[in-house]
């Protein structure tokens, strides 16, 4: 969807940026990092015309965008800025509708996609629509300001530190909420960030910079199991295995098909399923196969009667759409080194151990 070809940009007799040969697939979260005066920010804002290149070329869904007039090209780009800019005189639902008004869009169809917009972000467009800006909280201009810049629906979002200016409370939520919208509308997205750790939560592809120059291009996973030299690997930090927690879900480490046990099972039947497969443990599921209880081997070898009437609670379950930071959180919060992974609908569909976690990290760090 973007592509930049030789892209520099000199300010005098400074280079600002250098060189840069990056493709930015459809579909894709590509954020821009490095230290201040890096480069990331002027080359996001090269991709929409508002700084001019000094050379190289810039194609947007395979068109040169120095053929494109620049009114022309920008109203095909939505732009977020971290200090928002909603005019103060307009309601939401006006400020939102500022691109789709000035496209000629029907009336009715702009309205209705405020309000659909304004849900998508959780806020209720019956309260929000005919409020102004001053009656909103930070992070609620904030997310008004993303809507706005999708409003016309361009196939090209750029984000220049939107969430930068948010408490650390209302800017998880709002990055969720706005992972939630990226994952329905898939729009392609170039978004400029200081934080690694946003990076490596929102991205897909992650450009790091150094000095005007392109340093690495990857995937945040390959970055932080593979920084290319010392730079990025002090850029990215000391706890890069600890980051990469977050990028891989339960379900991509957990052990599936497990044995199970019912309520009506022999202790016997437990007994002799936990040695078949080497287990200190077996999960008890309820009728229908959801997680119930757990029955240890040492605790029921020498007992006789059924599964029901000696199982423990379960020391606590995951989510198989979590990533493996809940995983490792709730083991040392329970102090145990597996937990039980259920779906949305608590049916057991496997379990996830110490040593898994550790396996699956370690696939990415052999495989380069």
């Amino acid at each position: 969807m973007i592509r930049l070809e030789q892209v520099s940009k000199h300010f005098g007799t400074m280079v600002a940026v250098d060189r840069i040969d990056m493709e930015v697939p459809a579909g894709a979260v590509c954020v821009l990092l490095g230290p201040s005066g890096c480069g990331k920010t002027t080359t996001m804002k090269m991709i929409n015309r508002l700084i001019p290149l000094t050379s190289g070329r810039i194609f947007v869904d395979g068109r040169d965008t120095t053929g494109v007039d620049e009114v022309t090209l920008r109203r095909s780009i939505g732009y977020v800025i971290q200090q928002i800019g909603l005019f103060p005189n307009m309601t939401v639902e006006d400020n939102i509708c500022v691109v789709p008004d000035l496209l000629g869009w029907p009336r009715d169809k702009s309205r209705k996609r405020a309000s659909q917009l304004l849900d998508m972000v959780n806020l209720d467009p019956s309260v929000f629509l005919k409020r102004y800006p001053k009656q909103l909280s930070g992070g609620q201009q904030q997310r008004v300001g993303v809507v706005r810049a999708l409003a016309a629906d361009p196939p090209v979002l750029l984000m220049d530190e939107p969430f930068g200016a948010i408490d650390p409370i209302n800017r998880e939520v709002i990055q969720d909420e706005f992972m939630k919208l990226q994952a329905e509308l898939k729009k392609t997205i170039v978004f400029v960030s200081h934080d690694i750790d946003e990076a490596v939560k929102m991205a897909t592809r992650i450009a790091i910079f150094r000095d005007g120059k392109l340093i690495q291009y990857d995937t945040p996973d390959n970055i932080l199991a593979h920084p290319i030299d010392a730079f990025v690997s002090e850029f990215v930090g000391s706890d890069r295995t600890l980051k990469r927690l977050r990028l891989i879900r339960v379900t991509d480490a957990m052990m599936t098909d497990p044995p199970r046990v019912k309520a009506d099972d022999t202790l016997e039947t437990a007994v002799r399923l936990m040695d078949q497969h080497g287990h200190v443990s077996i999960v008890m599921v309820g009728p229908r196969g959801r997680a119930r209880g757990v029955i240890r081997h040492d605790a029921a070898r020498d007992l006789k009667g059924v599964v029901g009437e000696h199982q423990e609670p379960l020391p606590g379950v995951v989510n198989v759409k979590d990533d493996l930071r809940s995983a490792v959180s709730q083991m040392f919060t329970h102090g145990v080194t597996w937990l039980a992974c259920v779906d949305d609908d608590g049916f057991y569909k496997g379990y996830i151990t110490q040593k898994s976690i550790t396996q699956v990290l370690g696939a990415t760090y052999r495989d380069r």
